[in-house]
């Protein structure tokens, strides 16, 4: 799944991110088992019965929010006989259990106290070389259903109507279901545990208008007299009941193909033409993915359908993805798209076809086998579609956002004691865990690395895999011991901590590195190259930091020019590298990687006085993958006037010519932070644009330069504005407007992403709350603030949502509004006292 899932770990990454590049954190021992909350050892749930076959056939209920269901399971006993069987089946109507003999359904006995599962007496005893078949008619009611979600899945209720009576203007009518966890028990009874497989057929009727989605083959579909229409949904390969899915609304369909296997693609009617440019890398995505694992695509079609209001990011379900609606986009938004989340997501998803649904982790304790896998497909492709700079960049942002909470540190990748099922989705099991592999594949090569994963998924092809798997797959193709690895990796916490410093000694020519080790806790063994630079050649050393402080000496015929330790840059740590200036020049311009430059763009950003430090910002510019230039645009001193006579006029070439998007506008930003006149014509040539991050960037120069031209233009772009765009016309009504622009500002902070939200509640809407001038569009702000602030308290964004309500207090007490001022201090209670 990618979340809010993957969106936990990327939500407020201002915040997040800021953190982890300038802190480093003492670790603890990981002590699990220490914490009263996480003393539960979370054994593999025991199989008594194994689920076959599940065929549903349901009905939906739009005005009560019910699924009218009958379900055939069929079963049979694991190893040992057994005369009852228990299922997963959550606040529902049970209204017959019966055993089908001979074709008649003969009634059982069952209880069902808990409204979560139901105890079936079976009509015999069982042998597992028997089967037999329960027949149970039901109701799920899932918006009576009182479960609670998590940071990852903000729901539980399995099942969801979305706007049901089509009163939501704008909003498509709906109905789809999300099972991960455990949760598809809240919409068919069934053993909910991911170490469960069954093959499947669900029948469904629905109003003939709509489309419907499941897993598996449109075995018929039937039109019924009532206005109704009846698809039948087959899945004949066996997969986890949390991977069912059902989806039904107004969809386009796109039809596409790999290989002679469907690909399709539904969307709601006014993204349809966007299909193409949306998903269409999926046939290559399918291609690449099969090809480097030695495994084809295992099932018979793969789908990709959006939704509205999903209660997380996208999710795997078997052969039939659902993604939620920020996959969605037009034309003129994927300009701006590069590699973005909705990109990931797409290459995320598919990978968890092969780790997730082929092979399914045996139990939430080894959700690693899962979603580190699929974590880690996003470098995978970024690399082969993108270019190895794509890929490291987005290796490293990962590794900050794993870096970035300290409460990480003390979480074993697999975890046995945890408090809740739940607890399993963070940034461990899915940034840590794909930075873990990286480290294994560059320990083991390609060749023996990717090896393995064909093991894997071959001995484990439909059934579950644990990371004890995982391992002996991996070993038998390296033919290599790994035991050390898994113990620190995946079976221990943290990370290493290294302080890195050197030593040159001229009259033995030779050159020490030091390492050390300083974070608390377990000692890591590093396997790791060092590249030492000198006379004009690089020689590369693998070398193995065994001990929490070692030693190492080169004999080296010059001084180096530089000694690079991590040469592959892939170790996942933080660091303090003692290296001068000059090291940090030479090596951005000899060292090949994208952490390379990072690292000496970094730190040349903190020496701008240098003349050397200079050189690196400027030669940045036009450093060949975008996300560097950027880096180095918004680094810029432009108040030095070595560096404003040099940068001025690359930026100002960049902001008209450059052919990536996102660099134009990072500098038509910089040079509107000038505030030069000069520039106005720039700035206005750019609102034409394609792009609305361009379109943004260009509005905001504007209104930094002459605020009175801004204002007309903003109102200008209200019909058509996304992303960038939005948010520089709501910065310009926010600092120039009156309350005549507060329904406008309004409605986009209403539309706008959680981190959409985040990030205007830290800058202009905010700003429009202190000092708009009716009172009760003061309060209609502050309250949309608190709410936000207690829902999303959980990711740790309390105090700067109390920070910028303080400064709305500050505002509308200078006006007189004590009103408004009384409604802040209520809402920082409100958020204080939230759970």
């Amino acid at each position: 799944m990618t979340k809010i899932k993957k969106l936990s770990a990327f939500i407020f990454s201002g915040l997040i991110t800021g953190l982890a590049v300038s802190a480093t954190y003492a670790q603890a021992p990981a002590k699990e088992a220490d914490d009263p909350l996480m003393k539960i050892y979370r054994a593999t749930p025991a199989r008594i019965n194994d689920l076959i076959h599940t065929k549903l056939d349901v009905r939906f209920d739009y005005k009560k929010r019910f699924l009218y269901g009958k379900e055939w399971v069929t079963l049979k006993p694991h190893f040992y006989p057994t005369d009852s069987l228990r299922l997963d089946a959550k606040g529902m109507d049970l209204n017959n259990i019966s055993i089908v003999e001979n074709g008649k359904n003969i009634p059982l006995k069952f209880k069902y106290n808990d409204s979560l599962t139901v105890a079936i007496q079976l009509d015999k005893t069982y042998h597992n070389n028997e089967t037999y078949t329960i027949y149970i008619d039901y109701t799920s009611k899932p918006n009576l259903l009182h479960v609670k979600g998590s940071a990852a899945i903000n729901d539980a209720k399995g099942l969801y109507f979305i706007n049901p009576d089509g009163t939501e203007k704008d909003k498509p009518v709906q109905v789809w279901t999300q099972g991960e966890t455990e949760s598809s028990s809240a919409w068919f009874p069934t053993i909910d545990k991911s170490e469960q497989k069954t093959t499947d057929e669900i029948v469904m009727t629905v109003p003939a208008k709509y489309v419907t989605l499941s897993n598996g083959r449109l075995a018929s579909q039937k039109i019924n007299g009532d206005g109704t229409r009846t698809d039948d949904w087959k899945m004949e390969l066996p997969h986890s009941p949390y991977l069912f899915m059902m989806a039904v609304g107004d969809f386009k369909i796109y039809h596409d193909k790999w290989r002679d296997k469907e690909v399709n693609y539904y969307l709601e009617p006014k993204y349809a033409p966007f299909a193409k440019e949306i998903f269409g890398m999926t046939p290559e995505l399918i291609e690449f993915y099969s090809k480097l694992l030695g495994v084809d695509y295992p099932w018979n079609k793969y789908s990709q359908i959006v939704v509205r209001d999903y209660v997380s990011g996208s999710m795997e379900n078997t052969s039939a993805t659902l993604h939620g609606s920020q996959v969605q986009e037009t034309h003129r938004e994927l300009i701006d798209a590069y590699y973005d989340f909705a990109r990931q997501s797409i290459a995320h998803e598919l990978f968890h076809q092969w780790f997730g649904d082929y092979v399914t982790c045996e139990s939430w304790s080894n959700l690693t086998c899962n979603e580190s896998f699929a974590n880690y497909s996003e470098t995978l492709w970024a690399e082969h579609k993108y270019g190895k700079d794509e890929a490291d960049a987005h290796n490293y942002q990962d590794m900050q956002n794993y870096l970035g909470n300290p409460a990480n540190y003390t979480k074993n990748l697999v975890r046995f004691h945890y408090d809740d099922k739940e607890d399993m989705f963070d940034a461990v099991t899915y940034q840590k865990g794909g930075r873990i592999l990286n480290m294994m594949r560059n320990y083991l090569g390609d060749a023996a690395f990717f090896k393995g994963l064909n093991i894997y998924l071959k001995t484990n092809a439909f059934k579950a895999g644990e990371a004890q798997q995982l391992r002996l797959a991996e070993e038998e193709a390296s033919g290599r011991d790994l035991t050390w690895f898994f113990n620190q990796w995946y079976y221990g916490a943290g990370h290493p901590v290294l302080n890195i410093s050197y030593k040159w000694d001229d009259a033995a020519k030779k050159e020490t590195v030091y390492l050390q080790q300083t974070q608390d806790g377990q000692t890591f063994k590093l396997p790791f190259a060092i590249d030492v630079y000198a006379g004009g050649k690089k020689e590369r050393h693998k070398v193995w930091m065994n001990d929490k402080a070692d030693t190492l000496t080169f004999d080296v015929a010059s001084k180096p020019d530089l000694v690079n330790v991590d040469g592959d840059k892939m170790l996942l740590c933080t660091k303090t590298d003692n290296k001068t200036l000059d090291e940090f020049v030479f090596q951005y311009f000899n060292a090949p990687l994208y952490l390379d430059r990072f690292e000496a763009i970094n730190f040349a950003a903190g020496h701008q006085s240098d003349k050397a430090a200079q050189k690196v910002l400027i030669a940045a510019l036009k450093d060949k993958y975008y996300g560097l230039r950027i880096m180095a645009i918004r680094a810029l001193h432009m108040t030095n006037d070595d560096i404003h006579n040099a940068a001025l006029p690359v930026l100002t070439s960049l902001a008209q010519t450059d052919e990536n998007t996102l660099v134009r506008a990072a500098a038509i930003s910089a040079l509107g932070k000038l505030k030069a006149s000069g520039n106005m014509n720039i700035f206005k040539q750019s609102l034409s644009s394609d792009s609305y991050a361009i379109q943004g960037a260009a509005l905001d120069a504007i209104n930094l330069l002459d605020p009175a031209q801004a204002l007309p233009l903003a109102k200008g772009f209200e019909k058509d504005n996304k992303g960038a765009l939005t948010t520089a016309v709501v910065t310009v009504y926010a600092t120039n407007g009156s309350s005549e622009q507060w329904a406008y500002v309004f409605n986009a902070y209403k539309e706008a992403s959680p981190q959409g939200k985040f990030n205007m509640i830290r800058g202009a809407f905010s700003s429009m709350v202190g000092h708009v001038d009716k009172p009760e569009y003061a309060q209609q702000g502050i309250t949309a603030i608190k709410e936000f602030g207690i829902n999303f308290k959980q990711f740790g964004i309390a105090p700067p949502i109390i920070s910028a309500l303080s400064d709305i207090k500050a505002q509308r007490t200078k006006l007189n509004d004590t009103a408004s001022a009384q409604a802040v201090d209520d809402a920082i209670k409100a958020i204080n006292d939230a759970k």
